[in-house]
């Protein structure tokens, strides 16, 4: 299963990602995160020791590999091979692999054309590969994804607040994602607090909405460091082991992740896979 997460900054998309990733690891699966974030904040999130996200960064920031994929001055290779670099580079911790892929953060008049087709040959190899369970967290937009990788995603949710610009932009991703031929499309509504606030995504997205996530104070106080259960993970260990921290170690513990819980199945059956045994790398 490939699962792909985008939506407009500052509407809770890669904490829906990291709830996500933790609920299919407490589930049995073997989960390879992907982050594809310019921020790339997904490590944090799911509790990897700050020590070991400080030893790997970010791919794209890694510039002697990428001018040694995609060639130097004014050579250019539109689609290098990087199939290698996951395994060389993931970082794992529990039931999940974390690749730091990270994004281009344009600035000044530089050409970025050299980040761009090396992030997009990434993406498409994952998408590719036939033996794991992956979530992407994209970013902001879809614009890595081509019309040939675009079918390789199972399954993009596109994260939005209860807000008129927020679902605008929600909706122009959705319909990019269609034209381009993603399989399952549908939209999940976060940090819902009302029923007004319901019926606005209801009316505003109708069948492709999968459902929506309610506002949560533990998750709103794990992300500014301070106490709560979200942020202590209440005593229970990560998924397959490993250090408690982080919302990887709360999963269900907050109301978003129990929502999540009572849409897996749904979700899992959206994107072609089983609920039944690991999926093992």
């Amino acid at each position: 299963m490939k699962i792909a997460l985008a939506g407009k900054g500052g509407v809770g998309k890669t904490t829906v990602s990291a709830l996500l990733i933790t609920l299919f690891a407490e589930k049995g699966h073997r989960v390879f995160a992907v982050d594809a974030d310019p921020d790339a904040n997904l490590g944090a999130t799911l509790g990897f020791p700050p020590d070991l996200l400080d030893r790997q960064p970010p791919i794209i920031e890694m510039k002697e590999i990428v001018e040694e994929r995609t060639g130097q001055g004014a050579y250019l290779v539109l689609n290098p091979d990087v199939a290698d670099l996951f395994d060389r580079f993931s970082l794992t911790l529990g039931n999940v692999r974390l690749f730091r892929m990270g994004g281009v953060k344009p600035a000044g008049t530089q050409c970025y054309c050299r980040e761009n087709a090396f992030l997009k040959a990434l993406v498409g190899a994952l998408v590719l590969r036939p033996e794991d369970l992956v979530v992407l967290d994209m970013g902001a937009g879809i614009e890595h994804l081509s019309r040939g990788t675009a079918r390789g995603v199972d399954l993009l949710l596109v994260v939005t607040e209860p807000t008129r610009v927020s679902a605008q932009s929600a909706a122009t991703i959705l319909r990019l994602a269609r034209d381009l031929g993603v399989p399952a499309v549908r939209v999940l509504g976060n940090k819902v607090r009302s029923e007004r606030e319901r019926a606005f995504l209801e009316e505003t997205f109708g069948p492709d909405l999968l459902a929506v996530l309610p506002y949560d104070d533990e998750v709103a106080e794990a992300a500014l460091g301070g106490g709560g259960e979200a942020a202590s993970g209440g005593g229970r260990a990560a998924p397959g082991g490993g250090p408690d921290r982080g919302l990887f170690a709360s999963g269900a513990a907050t109301a978003a992740g129990r929502r999540l819980e009572e849409l897996y199945p749904g979700i899992v059956r959206l994107a072609g896979g089983s609920t039944s045994g690991p999926i093992t790398f």
